[in-house]
């Protein structure tokens, strides 16, 4: 068998990549969607042809031996999307990890490089796959080299070889250059001759078969307008042939040698796709590794500690470290396996139903005199609470201490830190106990009980070197003022939850049923047959078989149907829309109504979210198991499910209160912008007010739309929104979008020299800060790597206004827990959803509630503009909004 030789021409697949998939983000922000659509296709071709030979060619630059010609080669094509141009390092760097060349040429495009090596590879009677979206390449097929060409998206493709171009288009392929000369390109803006399109381009090459040949013959062409066309535009016509024909002799310095493909490893290419968040591929390239499995750990020195049945007041000293172990995530379900107690006599294993009987241990838990520390404060303490424990005194949580410190990292857990701190006397815990499926307790309890032992000598030891590194880092003030009081109102709100009326959950399920069913039948009523709906294979021939609706991309098992598909086609048929609706109504009943009624705690009819304080670099918190924060509100039908969420006692209501665009007012008061503090200070609407500037209108002239526009603007254009991207949020082209950007930052120069400044201090400095000084390091801001270097950047510009409005709002929550017990109010905080309270109370205390929330909240940090709180209240949370 000839060896085959795969050649992808690396900008075209990415910029179609790019186009056909959705912008999408890793969850450190830097985009991947060009990436992640060429890995696909990479992956496939390594499946399927197992190539001898691989090479992803890159165009080198905007200059090529070609602009010597003519100046205008290319010229009018828009600027590269910064969103597209800041991916091709990182296709380079996954390209590094499967170990597959790539090249690059000085004054040469892809194209050329291409075609050299197809030219080599031919003549040594290799088989040949050239792979792109560039129809100019269809000049090197032959009996061996076959091209394959994007027609939507990545992986709608046609492959030609002499017969199908033949078939196709009516031509050979040494034709292809002459049909491109006639016809020319607005693509790469090669003019042909005017006026002659492809059929007619097609007509006269099977007439005079050359170029040169109707030139030759021009007075046998038929037709008086098309013979003076084609005379007129005759030097136009040459130069293009000359532009569009591939150097095949382009001098290169590899060899089809050099591109010799041996495979990848395995685990690198594992690696960059878990870091780019591919985590659907990783199956793909695992080659049956089982990743259960712990890793090899040493064996260390045994530590020394008792295990006893009762605690005694003469083992307490005021100074402990507690370590309260629990297998599973989910400390409201999980059991305690045991506590674990260090100080600097000794250190103890206790169970937890021991300490549940002892007098002394409860009265050591619950007295504020007695200081603690402990890994993860509000999850020992509602896993306490549920054991009738209540915890006081605790002076400083290992694990937010460490999220303060390394925003950044993922791993927070005691062996984590202790090994970023040179603590290695210690495993990982699924070394102990396994994970997922496998996780359970040793056969042997001591080794259990050593295990807890020694992660909590490990807290007692670190606590001062950590308490060391936030002094230095100044934020001492923000762990002691904030984050800490914080995690235990926290651990309160978990612990009480919030009231679910479950049987108007099981109507919502009923009555979302029957809204499917009557859409099922509109969609069936639309198609003229009944199939399965939730089957592409079976949909994609509905829409684009028998609705012959054009295809935008196609899978290995057939027609996408994905939602961004979709998307596309919603104004092509009515029945799109219906299929749309019926996904988005599916995914209610089955993600949120059916995923709330499985976590309803039985006794109580309570859901007992969980609040992440140690996770998002900007501090903002998130919630899971199940995250209130996300439930779908666009929808009619997404925000009834709020209904269900009630008071938990008789006449009294749920209380909303939210901050209206504190990100806005933070920014202007960052900036110090003039415009937009008055703005602010003199209670106008900022997007009216935005919408004049840019617009140039009067206020009193703003439209909706122009307000809409606006409004985008000033939400996007402190996060680094490129022109791209405001074009595709608003439906406009670059050019306008463009003109949006650099209206408004004329218009407020203070934001313009706030972003320029923040980019410039964290490039001196390496990181960003809040106003309470939480800090977002930002190692890649002086990178050489465009792409990371570019989401610093944008890192830079957004952090320290996400950022100040976590902090703002987590403040006062704090403020407004110490007010409701000062002014002994029975309110409640349920929730903390973005820059929203909620929070129950009597039926009686609303007006008061209102006044004190709107004060705490709008005075909890005085800014240079007014910070501005809405509220709302009624028997549902829906209703409170």
């Amino acid at each position: 068998m000839a060896e085959k030789v795969v050649l992808i021409d690396g900008n075209s697949i990415a910029y179609r990549a790019f186009f056909a998939l959705p912008l999408l983000n890793n969850d450190k922000g830097v985009y991947t969607n060009a990436v992640y659509g060429f890995t696909t296709m990479l992956l496939k071709i390594l499946e399927e042809d197992k190539p001898d030979h691989l090479l992803v060619a890159f165009d080198a630059g905007k200059t090529t031996f070609r602009h010597s010609t003519y100046t205008e080669y290319k010229g009018g094509r828009q600027k590269t999307p910064p969103e597209l141009s800041e991916q091709f390092p990182v296709l380079k760097e996954l390209l590094e990890a499967f170990g597959i060349p790539f090249y690059q040429l000085d004054q040469y495009e892809a194209d050329d490089i291409i075609g050299t090596l197809a030219t080599k590879a031919d003549a040594k009677e290799y088989d040949v796959k050239v792979i792109s979206g560039d129809k100019d390449l269809l000049q090197l097929v032959s009996e061996r080299t076959k091209v394959t060409l994007t027609k939507k998206g990545i992986t709608n493709v046609d492959t030609y070889d002499p017969a199908f171009l033949q078939e196709k288009i009516g031509i050979r392929p040494d034709q292809v250059i002459d049909l491109k000369a006639l016809m020319g390109d607005s693509s790469d803006n090669i003019p042909g001759v005017p006026g002659v399109g492809e059929k007619t381009a097609v007509k006269l090459l099977k007439q005079f078969d050359k170029l040169e040949n109707l030139y030759d013959n021009l007075e046998d062409v038929s037709g008086k307008k098309l013979k003076e066309k084609l005379e007129t535009n005759r030097d136009e016509a040459f130069m293009s042939k000359q532009l569009v024909t591939i150097e095949r002799e382009a001098p290169i310095e590899i060899d089809l040698s050099d591109i010799a493909y041996q495979g990848y490893e395995s685990q690198k290419v594992q690696n960059v796709f878990r870091e780019l968040g591919f985590q659907s591929l990783v199956s793909r390239v695992s080659q049956g590794e089982d990743e259960d499995e712990p890793a090899v750990s040493e064996e260390f020195e045994p530590v020394n500690f008792e295990v006893i049945t009762e605690l005694k007041e003469e083992l307490i000293t005021g100074h402990e470290a507690l370590v309260v172990e629990m297998l599973q995530e989910n400390y409201h379900h999980s059991p305690i396996v045991g506590i674990s107690i260090v100080n600097k006599e000794k250190s103890y294993f206790i169970t937890i139903e021991n300490a549940r009987e002892s007098s002394v241990f409860h009265s050591w838990a619950e007295n504020p005199s007695k200081e603690k520390w402990v890994f993860d404060a509000k999850r020992t303490h509602v896993a306490l609470r549920h054991h009738g424990i209540t915890l006081e005194g605790v002076t400083f949580d290992m694990l937010l201490a460490s999220y303060l410190i390394n925003p950044s990292e993922n791993n927070h857990d005691i062996p984590a830190i202790a090994h970023r701190l040179d603590e290695r006397a210690v495993k990982y815990d699924e070394e102990v106990y396994g994970k997922g499926a496998k996780m359970k307790l040793p056969d042997n309890n001591n080794v259990m009980y050593e295990h807890v032992v020694r992660k909590t000598e490990i807290l007692y030891r670190l606590k001062e070197k950590m308490e060391k590194q936030l002094k230095d880092n100044e934020q001492h003030q923000l762990f002691t003022d904030l984050e800490m009081p914080l995690t235990l109102i926290l651990g309160e709100m978990e612990y009480c939850g919030v009231k679910v009326d479950v049987e108007r959950l099981k109507d919502m399920k009923a009555d979302l049923q029957q809204r499917l069913d009557q859409v099922k039948s509109e969609i069936y009523e639309l198609a003229g047959e009944e199939f399965n709906l939730n089957s592409p294979k079976q949909l994609g021939p509905i829409l684009f078989e028998k609705l012959d609706l054009p295809v935008i991309k196609k899978t290995k098992t057939g027609y996408s149907t994905s939602a961004d598909v979709l998307e596309q086609l919603e104004d092509q048929h009515e029945v799109v829309a219906k299929i749309l609706l019926y996904r988005q109504l599916g995914k209610l009943q089955s993600t949120y109504i059916e995923g709330l009624l499985k976590v309803v705690d039985e006794k109580s009819n309570k859901i007992h979210t969980r609040f992440n304080q140690a996770l998002t670099q900007t501090g903002r918190l998130s919630s899971i198991e199940p995250n209130l924060q996300n439930i779908p509100i666009r929808l009619e039908e997404g925000r009834k499910i709020r209904q269900a969420f009630v008071p938990s006692k008789e006449d009294w209501v749920i209380f909303a209160s939210d901050y209206s665009q504190i990100e806005l007012r933070v920014l202007a008061h960052i900036a110090q912008d003039k415009k937009l503090i008055e703005a602010f200070k003199e209670g106008r609407d900022i997007h009216t007010q935005t919408a004049s500037e840019v617009f140039d209108v009067e206020h009193d002239e703003v439209t909706a739309n122009m307000r809409r526009q606006a409004k985008a603007v000033n939400f996007g254009i402190v996060y680094g929104i490129s022109d791209y991207g405001l074009s595709q949020s608003l439906g406009i082209t670059r050019k306008e979008a463009k003109l949006f950007i650099e209206k408004y930052l004329d218009s407020y120069p203070g934001v313009k020299q706030y972003m320029d400044e923040s980019i410039q201090n964290a490039k001196r400095l390496g990181y960003v800060s809040t106003f309470m000084n939480r800090r977002r390091y930002l190692p890649d801001i002086t990178s050489r790597n465009f792409n990371q270097r570019s989401f610093a950047e944008r890192t830079a510009m957004n952090t320290p206004i996400q950022g100040s409005a976590a902090d703002i709002i987590k403040k006062a929550m704090i403020d407004l827990d110490e007010r409701l017990r000062k002014e002994k109010m029975q309110a409640q905080m349920l929730l903390q959803v973005h820059d929203e309270l909620i929070l129950e109370a009597p039926k009686s205390e609303v007006e008061k509630l209102a006044e004190v929330v709107a004060d705490v909240m709008e005075h909890t940090i005085e800014l240079d503009v007014p910070l501005k709180v809405d509220h709302s209240y009624g028997p549902t949370w829906y209703d409170a909004k």
